[in-house]
């Protein structure tokens, strides 16, 4: 199997599928005005693979020789997971911005599955053979993978929110597969191949026969009968892209994924009917594609880091020491961050399933350090770009002939003309300040899982035992039973 192309990708998503967008049924995904700036940003992260100056950071090699993408070789070394970062990086700057929801980081939850193989036989060893063959059949037939969690908020207070066709269930099984009805959120859907589909309830109840059909985890395609995608309003279609340099980019279009009466085949059921199952996925589901996610909110600190900096360097602040105390913030943020990730990789472990994973501790205290100090940040890079961050005229008029004169004597600063001045305002206000910018923040917050389950995952995941121990000799203690 070959690597495929960003014109291979484009016709792929010509599949049938059902995509609602602003009123209209879109007939082509890939040239529709609100996905293709996103869909020419995976195509061409597709295009790097058959580039020779990419090729041996951006692929990598099976045992039997096949070729795949380096971003779905299962890290089984540190090293592996240095190339990971390296090929993260090195797309990113390609791109020239931030895309998240792109495939690199959502092979990881299949990897949390691989792990947890032994466990999940234990449980029910129907759907073992499964869970490996996806994995390698993504590597091997170069899918743009994506994963299907949120669900639709109803009653909180209830363990089954909503209604009983809310929250996605399995309403009949068949000889070719289970059927499922109900409704995800899913970010990339309606251009993606496949998603990995599965509960996100965290108050099971122990009555089985009220909750079992809910305990179900499969892969979907994209393009099967009876999968509706009814996506948002894209935040950057129609603006100009001098204006808006990353909303007209890279804005990745969330869907609500309505399964009506979606026959899932046998083959891509990952467990089925397991509540013991669902929870123990729940648990382990980010121990890889953190360090992905991570990874870009680093890259979101260098561009804030950046557009500070070349703001004061503009107006002739920076030998102030104020000002300098400030990028000195900037650079604490993103230097905590940089530190979790390499440490993470530095005092890797050993996963379930033999791989190697980043160290889980320091991958998730990173992953809440960034995401809390980030609107702090975000704030103080405000404050160094100025005032005119909110005041600046658009791209359309600042370049009227008629004005001119006016543009080039206010906005001209030292040997910066008009025209760069004006751009690298442009740029901080899509970063900072506009819908696309706030978007963002949020999106960011609970991409993963909800503040509160990020930080439980980091207390599961951080050994107590020596601390205690420590001030247990130091006090003189005696040894107790402790209760968890």
């Amino acid at each position: 199997m070959a690597l495929l192309t960003g014109d291979e990708y484009r016709r792929s998503l010509q599949d049938g599928r059902e995509v609602y967008i602003d009123g209209e049924k879109v007939k082509n995904v890939a040239e529709h005005p609100a996905f293709k700036p996103i869909v020419d940003a995976k195509a061409r992260m597709y295009d790097i693979n058959h580039e020779g100056r990419y090729r041996d950071i951006v692929t990598a090699k099976l045992p039997d020789g096949d070729t795949i993408c380096r971003a779905f070789k299962l890290p089984t070394q540190k090293e592996d997971l240095t190339a990971i970062r390296r090929y993260v990086e090195t797309v990113l700057d390609d791109l020239g911005g931030v895309v998240y929801r792109v495939g690199d980081e959502t092979i990881g939850e299949m990897w949390s599955l691989y792990d947890a193989q032994e466990r999940l036989n234990q449980i029910d060893p129907t759907y073992a053979d499964n869970i490996k063959r996806h994995v390698d059949r993504v590597a091997r037939k170069d899918l743009f993978h994506v994963s299907a969690n949120t669900d639709p908020k109803g009653d909180r207070s209830k363990v089954l929110s909503g209604t009983s066709d809310t929250l996605l269930h399995v309403v009949k099984e068949t000889d070719k597969g289970i059927v499922v009805r109900g409704a995800k959120f899913e970010t990339a859907a309606a251009y993606a191949h496949q998603a990995f589909v599965k509960p996100t309830i965290a108050n099971w109840s122990d009555d089985a026969s009220d909750m079992a059909p809910y305990a179900c985890g499969f892969i979907c395609d994209m393009g099967s009968p009876g999968l509706k995608h009814i996506c948002r309003s894209s935040l950057g279609q129609g603006r100009n892209p001098k204006d808006y340099p990353m909303s007209t980019k890279f804005d990745e279009i969330d869907t609500l994924l309505i399964f009506d009466d979606v026959l899932i085949p046998w083959e891509n059921v990952l467990f089925h009917r397991s509540i013991e199952s669902a929870q123990y996925i729940r648990e382990t589901l980010h121990r890889y594609s953190a360090f992905n996610y991570v990874l870009r909110i680093l890259r979101r600190a260098d561009l804030l880091l950046g557009t500070a900096l070349l703001n004061v360097e503009q107006t002739g602040l920076t030998k102030l020491p104020a000002v300098k105390e400030k990028l000195v913030s900037l650079i604490g943020y993103r230097e905590t961050i940089n530190a979790h990730l390499t440490a993470a990789v530095a005092d890797a472990q050993k996963s379930p399933g033999g791989l190697m994973m980043p160290n889980q501790s320091l991958l998730y205290t990173g992953r809440i350090f960034a995401l809390a100090n980030f609107p702090a940040m975000a704030h103080l890079t405000r404050e160094l770009v100025g005032g005119q961050l909110a005041v600046t005229p658009d791209a359309a008029t600042i370049s009227d002939p008629a004005i001119q004169q006016y543009i080039d004597q206010y906005y001209s600063v030292g040997e910066w003309s008009a025209e760069e001045r004006s751009k690298l305002l442009y740029f901080a206000r899509d970063l900072l300040n506009s819908s696309y910018a706030g978007h963002k923040v949020t999106f960011e917050l609970f991409a993963q899982s909800p503040p509160f389950a990020q930080a439980l995952h980091a207390f599961k995941s951080f050994d107590l035992s020596p601390a205690r121990e420590m001030v247990r000799k130091a006090a003189d203690l005696m040894p107790q039973k402790i209760k968890v």
